[in-house]
C-alpha cells in the first residue's frame, strides 16, 4: 500500500498538546488490527526524522505493520521552546505555555503513548543512536505491550555527568564552564545554524557513513529541511544540555524484554567494543550482529543487511 502519513495530536497532562508526524507501511490499511505478529516502530536518532528509515519502512511493511514517527523537536513534529532543567526565567513569554524540558523521559513517553493510541497492539521497538535510548525507555513504560527491542548503534552519551569517570581528568575542570556556555541560547543557536548547512551536513554524513553508500541529495535534503523550521534550534539546545539523563546501560540492567544489537563496525562515535561488552554484561541481550563496512547509521548505509536481520527477528513471531 501507499505509506500513510499523518499527524497525531499528543495530549499532555497539563492540557496542552503537541503534534507528532508519523507514517506507516503495511500490506493492510487497518491500523490497530489484532495480530500475533508485533508491529514494528522505528525511532530515529538525533537530527533525523522518520524519513531516515526510507530504505526500511517499505521492506518491513511487507511482513508486519511498520511505523516511523518524528520525535518532538525533530522532523515535522512540534518544536517547542526548550526549557532547561531548573530553568525558570528567560523563556519567551509568547511561547512559555509550550516550553518544555527535552529529555529521554519526554521522548520515551511520546513513543509509549504513540504505541498505545496509534499502534494499539504488541510492538517491536527499533532505535538508532539516541533513538535506541528512547526505545529502551519506552519499553520500560510499555511493559508487556513491548515484545522486543532492537538497538542499532545505540548512543552511549559520554557527556552525561554519570560518565565523567570515563573522561580525561581535565574534563572535570572545564565541565562547569562548558555547561554554562551551552546553556546560553545565543550560543546554542549560533552553533546550530552553523551546523545546519547542506555542506556541513554532507561532511558529517561522510563520517557517519564510512562506505559512502546512500549519501545522496535526498538524504541531505531530509536532514536539512527540518532545520529551517523556526523552532529547530530549540531541540538542539535542549539536547546538548542533557547532562543528567538516562543511559543505555542503566536501562539495560533493568529491562524485562529481550534485546538485539545491530552495530556498524566502523562507527566513528559509538565503538563496537562497547556493544561487545554490553552483550557480555546484560542478560536481556540475545544477539549482536556486527556489520563490517557500516558506520553509525547502518539501517540507511547498509539497509539490505539490516532489513534481513530485522525480518529474521519478525519471522520468529
Amino acid at each position: 500500500m501507499v505509506p500513510a502519513d499523518s499527524i497525531w495530536t499528543w495530549k499532555q497532562a497539563d492540557g496542552s498538546s503537541l503534534e507528532v508526524a508519523w507514517q506507516c507501511h503495511a500490506d493492510t490499511p487497518d491500523h490497530g488490527q489484532k495480530s500475533s505478529v508485533p508491529s514494528v516502530v522505528l525511532v530515529h536518532g538525533f537530527g533525523a526524522s522518520g524519513n531516515h528509515w526510507r530504505h526500511n519502512l517499505p521492506v518491513l511493511g511487507k511482513y508486519t505493520r511498520t511505523y516511523a514517527l518524528d520525535l518532538i523537536g525533530f522532523g515535522d513534529s512540534s518544536q517547542p521552546q526548550a526549557l532547561l532543567p531548573g530553568e525558570q526565567h528567560g523563556v519567551d513569554r509568547a511561547k512559555s505555555s509550550q516550553a518544555l524540558v527535552y529529555s529521554f523521559n519526554l521522548w520515551g513517553q511520546q513513543v509509549s503513548d504513540f504505541c498505545k493510541e496509534i499502534v494499539q497492539g504488541p510492538v517491536l521497538l527499533v532505535g538508532n543512536s539516541i533513538g535506541g535510548v528512547v526505545a529502551l525507555r519506552a519499553a520500560q513504560l510499555l511493559e508487556d505491550h513491548c515484545k522486543r527491542v532492537v538497538l542499532i548503534d545505540c548512543a552511549q552519551r559520554l557527556m552525561d555527568d554519570k560518565q565523567l569517570a570515563t573522561q580525561p581528568a581535565w574534563m572535570a575542570w572545564i565541565r562547569p564552564l562548558l555547561k554554562k556556555l551551552v546553556s546560553q541560547r545565543w550560543l546554542s543557536t549560533a552553533l546550530f545554524r552553523n551546523a545546519a548547512r547542506p555542506r556541513v551536513i554532507k561532511s558529517v554524513l561522510k563520517q557517519a557513513y564510512p562506505s559512502g553508500n546512500n549519501i545522496d541529495d535526498q538524504l541531505v535534503e531530509l536532514l536539512y529541511k527540518p532545520t529551517q523550521r523556526s523552532g529547530a534550534a530549540e531541540a538542539f539546545r535542549g539536547f546538548i544540555n542533557l547532562f543528567n539523563d538516562h543511559l543505555a546501560p542503566d536501562l539495560l540492567d533493568n529491562l524485562q524484554q529481550p534485546v538485539d544489537l545491530i552495530w556498524g563496525k566502523r562507527d566513528p562515535w559509538e565503538p563496537v567494543t562497547e556493544a561487545q561488552e554490553w552483550a557480555k554484561r546484560y542478560s536481556c541481550i540475545q544477539s549482536l550482529k556486527i556489520l563490517t563496512n557500516a558506520g553509525h547509521c547502518p539501517h540507511d548505509e547498509s539497509p539490505e543487511q539490516v532489513n534481513l536481520e530485522l525480518i529474521n527477528i519478525i519471522q520468529r513471531y
